[in-house]
């Protein structure tokens, strides 16, 4: 779940569908979790009146805040290198700009296997010379 973090500015190479999809469900329970600590936080300040909780609830706000910008660059890379993965370039990224219908064409995308083998961005993350790599989150 976290590796695309520890690959932050890595663009180079490919991602497993495995990596790419932990990675948004990781991103989806902190999400979920940051909106429910607000929510929560945001309740009490509303029925406790206290200034210590409305501090709460803005650093619960930064950090929310912080948890989005941070993610940004990791799944933006995580999505290129899971074009490269299935041998296209990563700047199909782009396509997620379409309006109405981008985003389901990535998606599509990123639900597609990678090619089998060595491609032009590198070897199989999957398997190499019939031996798994190992565990990608190892």
């Amino acid at each position: 779940m976290i590796l695309p973090y520890k690959r932050y500015f890595d663009f180079s190479g490919r991602s497993r569908r495995l990596e790419y999809w932990m990675f948004q469900l990781l991103y989806v329970l902190m999400f979920v979790v940051l909106i429910l600590l607000f929510v929560a936080v945001g309740a009490a300040t509303e029925y406790g009146g206290s200034d210590g909780m409305q501090t709460t609830a803005v650093v619960f706000l930064v950090l929310f805040v912080i948890f989005i910008l941070g993610s940004i660059i990791p799944g933006l890379a995580v999505q290129v290198r899971r074009f490269h993965d299935q041998d296209k370039s990563g700047w199909l990224v782009l396509l997620s700009f379409i309006p109405y219908i981008g985003w389901l064409i990535v998606l599509v995308f990123m639900c597609i296997e990678g090619t089998h083998g060595e491609n032009a961005y590198g070897l199989d993350p999957k398997h190499s010379d019939g031996h798994a790599l190992g565990d990608v989150f190892a």
